[in-house]
């Protein structure tokens, strides 16, 4: 068993597979069924390519011989940064084949996250693009592989350099080993078949291990619930490696059906209308900032949308405005608004249930044996209807996040229930409302951000005395960061510098403050803390009066 690992518990594995959740196979034997009976149909499309199953199946097996003779072995860690590429999927069941565990980086991530995963995990291998925009990638693994000798492997999908493999090369060149190699590679589904990562509420993300046995079972499940079939078709834009997309059901519960996944490397509503009509897409998944952005295009009103069936919402609560703006422009689609977790845990509203329960909850837990606990501060249960902190455990959630026991020892109870740090509130239907959350997380569209990690950089500027990241409540994308900062006497301090400065640390751009409020002291709570609710009352007000003429000296608000 990988160290630093932390297993389910003997009592609950057996239970688990006694009612069937678990078939004790790793992904890799999973899929290979999955190959085997749909080998004809269409797996995925990208752009102008189209893979059958048995293509998938056949490239990845290459892949996975090549990589075994450039040394990868079962367990060994890879990071891979890819966009929405055909290759992403190749390699996706390459690893699981070896054994592999990938970790789910995005192509958005840069050296400050990068580092931190493969310090972290001690990874083996970083897979990545040539570039993305104008970001060349290879420069900086470079530097990773000098932090951290446990590199060995560097792999580009382009032009290799000197140290590089190239992706393309390795998935197309005939392997010279046999491909009884794989079928050789013993696979226990009890240990980890990838690592998700936390929206930690402490600077570092933390890895979650998510087994093979846990994350099939998520994947079947999420794709009962969301009704796919082998007729589907899913139209794939958020990034690949997230939960959602990934398993929810995402890529692995779409093709566990014999169905086709569209992939597409970015967001645009253009983009997207004609890819729905081209392929007659079924399904869609987004986040709420993403559909306010597709119901509000212009181009909307031209566009052919019947096809679809269901959008997949996830990633933060929607506003039922949308949801009935949604309704008018896709005829036939239903809103299924989830509320799930990489760590684990799934919530989905269902056809059928009724409008209050459509509008205003995010559903309930896709399975029977999903625990959960609505606690207050001390971990005792609040009564029914009160708001308390989402504490679960279950068939697919973690026991444990990866190499962090003293971390670990805080976030989850005694008896194995992870504390998510979501505030929620249990509807008179039995669903569940969700009421914001007590982590310190800034929720950017979807994407989490640690305010503290942000902090931290901050503090580091000679002209900041204090900071505190709160989240600025924004139509489109649900919130924005604004940093709040008390400079030193004689010290001033632009959003601009500030940006500069952040980018010298070489961090994700989403995570990057989009407003400064400069104030002369922080307000405080009664134990003498920095109340970010009133940070947030604060900063919203001042959002809304207009930003002072430039002519004059300079303004405490810096807008971006």
């Amino acid at each position: 068993m990988l160290e630093g690992f932390v297993p389910f518990p003997a009592d609950f594995a057996a239970r688990y597979r006694q009612r069937g959740y678990w078939r004790d196979r790793s992904l890799a034997a999973e899929f290979a069924d999955v190959f085997a009976r749909y080998s004809t149909r269409t797996a995925v499309i990208a752009g102008d390519r189209r893979f059958s199953y048995a293509e998938i199946d056949a490239a990845s097996d290459n892949l996975a011989l090549n990589l075994l003779a450039l040394g990868l072995a079962p367990q060994d860690r890879v990071v891979p940064t890819l966009p929405n590429v055909a290759e992403f999927v190749i390699l996706y069941f390459a690893l699981q084949k070896l054994g592999c565990i990938p970790i789910a980086a995005l192509v958005s991530h840069r050296f400050g996250e990068i580092n931190q995963f493969v310090r972290l995990s001690q990874a083996r291998c970083c897979v990545y693009p040539e570039s993305s925009g104008d970001f060349r990638f290879s420069p900086m693994i470079e530097r990773v592989r000098q932090e951290n000798p446990c590199v060995a492997l560097c792999i580009v999908l382009g032009t290799p350099g000197p140290d590089e493999h190239s992706l393309t090369e390795l998935i197309e060149r005939p392997a010279t080993l046999p491909v009884e190699a794989l079928r050789q590679i013993a696979i226990d589904p009890g240990d980890p078949c990838i690592f998700q990562l936390s929206g930690g509420t402490t600077g570092i993300p933390k890895l979650i291990p998510r087994t093979g046995n846990d994350y099939a079972y998520n994947s079947r499940i999420a794709g009962e619930v969301a009704g796919v079939d082998a007729e589907s078709v899913l139209l794939l834009v958020l990034p690949i490696a997230h939960n959602l997309p990934l398993a929810c059901p995402g890529l692995q519960g779409f093709m566990m059906q014999g169905a086709t996944v569209v992939l597409h490397p970015n967001t645009r509503p253009t983009d997207i209308f004609r890819l729905i009509e081209e392929h007659r897409v079924t399904h869609l998944k987004v986040v709420p900032a993403l559909l306010i952005r597709l119901v509000d295009d212009p181009a909307i009103l031209e566009a052919k949308l019947e096809s679809v069936e269901q959008i997949q919402s996830g990633g933060q609560r929607m506003q039922p405005e949308v949801r009935l703006r949604t309704r008018e422009v896709f005829p036939n689609a239903f809103v299924q608004e989830n509320f799930g977790m990489s760590e684990g845990l799934l919530m989905f509203v269902r056809k059928g249930d009724p409008e209050v329960v459509l509008l205003e909850t995010c559903g309930r837990p896709v399975c029977v044996d999903d625990e959960v606990r609505l606690i207050d501060e001390d971990g005792r249960e609040v009564a029914d209807g009160e708001v308390g902190e989402l504490a679960c455990r279950g068939p697919y959630t973690l026991r444990g996040y990866y190499g962090v026991p003293e971390y670990n020892a805080v976030q989850f109870t005694a008896d194995g229930f992870y504390r998510s740090g979501d505030l929620m509130r249990r509807h008179a239907s039995g669903n569940y409302i969700v009421e914001g959350r007590r982590k310190d997380l800034i929720n950017r569209g979807g994407e989490k951000i640690s305010a503290e990690e942000i902090e931290n950089l901050i503090l580091m500027h000679p002209a900041v005395i204090n900071v505190a990241c709160v989240p600025l409540p924004d139509a489109s994308l649900g919130e924005r960061m604004c940093a709040c900062v008390i400079v030193r006497s004689g010290a001033t301090l632009t959003l601009e510098t500030l940006i500069a400065f952040l980018q010298t640390h070489e961090i994700a751009k989403f995570k990057l403050p989009e407003r400064l409020e400069l104030l002369p002291d922080f307000p405080t709570s009664t134990f003498g803390k920095v109340s970010k609710k009133a940070l947030v009352e604060l900063v919203t007000r001042a959002a809304r009066v207009p930003p002072a003429p430039v002519t004059e000296s300079p303004s405490s608000h810096a807008h971006h």
